[in-house]
């Protein structure tokens, strides 16, 4: 009988250490519309620059403040996979882990001219409707990513909320809230309606015009990461923007909100 007990609670410890390890991977997913000049209602930019066929010298994607080369370049995370067109809009999918804990980015680089079914990915993602898995290789070690268990999902580019309406907004699936980040022009305004069908929790959001470069990006996931104060998180996106912007802090504050 003792050895019974013994045998069940060596089992309830074990099981218990493994849904906290599972418990403490945390996954982030970030949708990101490409810079297209010719199918998005932006102002111009460099030709070079806005080709939203273009990854590897986008604006949003490939050059120096793009997602791709920011976080590539960022001393906390290591870059796991780069697989090129994994579905029909996306034309990169980059993959990164935290050099410190188990939290893993996964970045979708989507084709300027499909900003609407970037949109849409973005707000499945945020509702809990995601069906979307990775099978990865750490070294040694394949890990499977559940991205419908992202708790972190960003979006950024150009709104195009601005220039297209949906039909519906995905509604809320599961009992998980998921906390979103929209690096896009006036995003309070033109997503609040989408966020709320979804159930999520805007962690950080606009309430002007912006350039969505990913420096905002980067400080606000660190700050997240740490466990930070929603506010602190929102302190450390408007420190980075007036950082590379010149805009001044008490401009980059009022950009940058959190909440409703």
């Amino acid at each position: 009988m003792k050895r019974k007990l013994k045998t069940g609670l060596v089992l309830f410890c074990l099981f218990l250490s493994l849904g906290e390890a599972m418990a403490a991977t945390r996954i982030i997913h970030v949708f990101v519309a490409l810079c297209d000049n010719d199918s998005q209602g932006i102002v111009p930019v460099p030709k070079k620059i806005g080709n939203g066929n273009d990854p590897d010298n986008n604006l949003y994607w490939g050059c120096g403040y793009g997602v791709r080369t920011y976080f590539k370049n960022a001393k906390e995370w290591k870059t796991v996979a780069s697989i090129k067109n994994p579905r029909t809009n996306i034309l990169e999918r980059l993959i990164f882990k935290h050099k410190v804990n188990d939290t893993w980015l996964v970045a979708d680089g989507y084709r300027g001219s499909n900003i609407k079914e970037c949109t849409v990915d973005f707000l499945n993602s945020s509702s809990g409707n995601s069906l979307d898995t990775i099978t990865v290789n750490n070294g040694t070690q394949r890990v499977l990513l559940q991205l419908t268990l992202a708790s972190l999902v960003c979006y950024v580019g150009h709104d195009g909320l601005m220039d297209f309406s949906l039909d519906v907004y995905p509604k809320k699936k599961g009992t998980d809230t998921k906390q979103t980040i929209i690096m896009a022009c006036v995003s309070k305004s033109y997503f609040k309606s989408a966020i709320k069908e979804a159930g999520a929790t805007p962690l950080l959001w606009t309430t002007g015009l912006m350039c969505p470069e990913a420096y905002s990006l980067h400080a606000a996931i660190n700050g997240w990461i740490a466990n930070e104060t929603a506010q602190q998180v929102r302190v450390r996106a408007a420190e980075a923007y007036h950082l590379y912007q010149k805009c001044g802090i008490r401009g980059a504050m009022g950009l940058f909100a959190t909440g409703w």
